[in-house]
């Protein structure tokens, strides 16, 4: 299945059969990978088991529930960067200034819960990248950085990407919907 299938999947499953264990088959490490991550990100224990190309996950638990600070508008700050320029001026002008932004973020005293990759955002996440070692920072002081999956296949990218994890537009909806705040930049 094409993301955000897996996972769009998995929760209506799950949604169906609360506090039941669910077993699912996989193919690739992206699918794994995102469903994982939202199998944890809503207080389920993940078993995984692999067996040659194939990785079979049995997600169980109690009833779903995000994890605290995320549930409701009381969730985190979310900073969706949906291009590699900052601005509608000049292109150049646009990508230093979304450098120099990315830059900046590591003397700030509040910094986002997350930040969120789309379109040619993820350039920024790819080898290459200009703040790829800035966004790696932010990281260790707590930023979850996610690039989206399809936008990664879309420039092939996704096997560049240097900075943070691969997500899929299910765990990107769900953010910016719980979010207390969402920026784009």
């Amino acid at each position: 299945m094409a993301c955000p299938q897996p996972v769009v999947t998995v929760k209506r499953a799950l949604e169906e059969n609360p506090g039941g264990a669910l077993h699912v088959l996989l193919d690739n490490g992206a699918s794994r990978e995102n469903v994982s991550r939202f199998a944890a990100n809503h207080g389920l224990n993940v078993a995984e088991t692999v067996t040659g190309e194939a990785v079979s996950l049995v997600i169980s638990g109690g009833p779903q529930q995000a994890k605290e600070g995320v549930a409701g508008r009381g969730g985190k700050s979310v900073m969706l960067v949906a291009s590699d320029r900052l601005g509608d001026g000049p292109e150049e002008l646009g990508r230093l200034l979304m450098k120099n932004f990315i830059i900046t973020l590591l003397d700030v005293t509040e910094v986002p819960d997350l930040m969120l990759f789309v379109n040619n955002g993820v350039l920024l996440t790819t080898e290459g990248s200009e703040v790829a070692e800035a966004l790696e920072k932010l990281g260790n002081r707590g930023v979850e950085v996610f690039s989206c999956g399809v936008c990664l296949d879309f420039f092939h990218r996704k096997d560049k990407l240097v900075a943070g994890a691969v997500t899929n537009m299910l765990t990107i909806a769900e953010s910016m919907l719980q979010a207390s705040s969402v920026i784009r930049l």
